[in-house]
């Protein structure tokens, strides 16, 4: 069985050219073709913090729905974090995952059915600052546990850590696997690996990949990653 994973800081729906364009960010969702996306900034900053790719949108012009996370009428997720899944895939639960924070982050969690196998994927958006984002990582791994043993689980988002090993990266101890699909920020002429997607050791790795297409380099100031993993069917 194999499932593919995209995490996207999508950036408000802003662009490069400055122009708020949801359908442009469903269009390279659709170039992707994941069957679970986890998005970042998908909310608007301020007042209702309505979601920027509203929930009929989605029904009519792509194959993808939001978990329901049921925080606030207008969003679609939780501090801008939202998971989306292809229609045909069974939500068991979701839920969001309070994070020690001075800024306004948060990461959302759930538990979906596929091929009958539970498996918990976690989408985020951690601090700019290392401590903090290392003590967030180690809140999301304690939430990860409650799911079980036999419980296969991914992890992906903008970690916001600019170093390739060390940093957060130590709070995963073994045998979580961190995942380097690509450079993915700035969009344009990319140069660090931001956004990441990290797996319990359930998962083999098919495929990783930061998705360059001209769409992706002008929808957000990231571009999205890519992981396609299998699992064993028993």
């Amino acid at each position: 069985m194999e499932l593919t994973f995209a995490s996207y800081n999508i950036h408000k729906a802003v662009g490069l050219d400055r122009r708020r364009d949801p359908e442009r960010i469903l269009s390279v969702l659709h170039e992707i073709d994941a069957d679970v996306v986890a998005l970042q900034e998908a909310d608007r900053r301020f007042g209702k913090r309505e979601t920027v790719l509203p929930r009929d949108m989605l029904d009519d012009l792509s194959h993808y729905h939001a978990v329901p996370l049921n925080h606030r009428p207008d969003s679609i997720g939780w501090h801008g974090n939202a998971l989306l899944v292809k229609c045909g895939i069974s939500v068991m639960d979701a839920g969001v995952v309070p994070l020690p924070t001075l800024e306004p982050r948060g990461a959302v969690r759930a538990d979906l059915l596929v091929h009958g196998k539970r498996v918990r994927v976690v989408g985020m958006h951690l601090d700019l600052s290392g401590l903090r984002r290392r003590q967030q990582l180690r809140t999301i791994l304690g939430h990860v546990k409650d799911c079980g043993p036999n419980c296969p689980s991914v992890l992906m988002g903008d970690f916001n850590e600019w170093a390739l090993h060390g940093g957060c990266w130590r709070e995963f101890p073994s045998p979580w696997q961190v995942l380097m699909p690509g450079r993915s920020f700035p969009s344009r002429r990319p140069v660090a690996q931001l956004d990441r997607i990290v797996i319990s050791d359930e998962w083999t790795v098919s495929r990783t990949h930061a998705h360059h297409s001209a769409l992706a380099a002008v929808a957000s100031d990231h571009l999205p990653v890519v992981a396609t993993l299998g699992l064993p069917k028993k």
